[in-house]
């Protein structure tokens, strides 16, 4: 069972940067450890994220700052129906706090310059919390609470899935 908890921030969010906030949250029933096993690995990131067909390293190693990743898939809908796609550069990572940031730095979806920021805490119980917050550039001609909505339940259909990507690869482990 999960639940999940939305919350929309205000535009400034109290720092004066002029960028769009949010952040969902949810608690997966599954030890911290291996929810960070899931979430912090790229070639796991379709087990997990419902939208993403590929995710495919371009560039550095994938747990140090710099590393430089593709997604692909249909996370936002297209004109011309292709796939949805986003070059994102990992700005940290911290195992020891189970958190990382990924910035976006080009896409064909009007979000270059988002910054997705993921941590994990201990919730006791063999539960993790997972917050992931967000923040990007005001999008002309879309409404801000429309934005922050939509990423909103994107982002907390990825959470939602987590508990079934542990159950999925304890599944194939058993089989092996």
């Amino acid at each position: 069972m999960l639940y999940l908890n939305y919350f929309h921030e205000v535009q400034d969010s109290g720092v004066g940067d002029g960028k769009w906030h949010g952040s969902v949250g949810g608690i997966v029933c599954a030890p911290l450890d291996k929810v960070w096993g899931v979430i912090s690995q790229t070639k796991r990131l379709p087990e997990w994220m419902p939208m993403v067909e590929r995710c495919t390293g371009l560039a550095g190693e994938e747990d140090e700052a710099g590393y430089v990743r593709l997604v692909s898939g249909f996370m936002f809908p297209q004109p011309d129906g292709e796939r949805s796609w986003i070059k994102e550069r990992l700005v940290s990572l911290d195992s020891a706090s189970h958190t990382y940031v990924y910035r976006m730095e080009a896409s064909n979806v009007g979000l270059d310059g988002s910054v997705n920021s993921l941590k994990l805490a201990d919730y006791g119980f063999g539960s993790t919390l997972v917050r992931w917050s967000f923040e990007l550039n005001p999008l002309q001609d879309a409404s801000e609470d429309s934005t922050i909505d939509y990423l909103g339940f994107l982002y907390k259909s990825c959470i939602n899935r987590i508990e079934g990507a542990i159950e999925a690869e304890s599944i194939n482990a058993s089989l092996s």
